[in-house]
């Protein structure tokens, strides 16, 4: 399926994930535009069971609010000692108004009674859709371990636990190159680009 457009709007109010979104988009002629830019104030509860499923939710309710495609992202941390946990619940695991610094402080307090059980995974779901009509859909993962203190400052969410043990280091301690080599985010779009027959043009 080839699609021919140059503007995205990424359905998130995140601005660290925008700006891994503009710089894995932009290699393939896409202007990655934020809902700020374009006014557009609605929320739409996440209320699906699985990441596809609120990726997609998102994409077609943001779809309904401008003329532009919509890249919609639904992602997060499942920890195998934890059943899984937080998952899509990610975001919003240490409840309303919780900063990166608590969800990440509630994941390692409820991992003390597992010290030898850290393995991990990031999961991206991704859902594109243009005038509520699903155009393409993506997925990927990321296998990694869990630390017991954050390490880095860089990226956002729970980076700075997750160690992506190819490398030796946490998300937070990967610079943007290394990052848009091998997180769960860069996979999925490199897989949803590949579905649209899109290029990538590299320096």
């Amino acid at each position: 399926m080839k699609i021919a457009f140059d503007t995205v709007v990424v359905a998130t109010r995140n601005d660290g994930k925008l700006m891994e979104f503009r710089s894995l988009l932009g290699p393939a002629g896409w202007a990655a535009r934020s809902l700020r830019e374009l006014a557009v104030e609605n929320e739409y509860e996440e209320s699906g069971s699985t990441f596809e499923e609120n990726a997609r939710l998102k994409a077609l309710a943001y779809s309904g609010a401008t003329s532009f495609p919509v890249l919609a992202d639904d992602s997060g941390l499942e920890v195998s000692a934890l059943g899984g946990r937080p998952g899509i619940y990610s975001a919003r695991y240490a409840g309303p108004g919780a900063s990166d610094s608590d969800r990440i402080r509630k994941l390692l307090q409820e991992l003390e009674p597992y010290p030898d059980e850290r393995d991990a995974r990031f999961v991206c779901a991704l859902a594109l859709a243009q005038d509520g009509i699903i155009l393409a859909q993506a997925r990927g993962e990321c296998k990694g371990k869990i630390e017991f203190q954050p390490r880095g400052s860089n990226g956002f969410g729970y980076d700075p636990i997750f160690l992506f043990p190819e490398l030796g280091k946490t998300y937070a301690e990967l610079d943007g190159a290394e990052k848009n080599r091998h997180s769960h985010r860069a996979h999925a779009v490199r897989r949803l680009l590949t579905q649209l027959e899109i290029p990538i043009v590299t320096a």
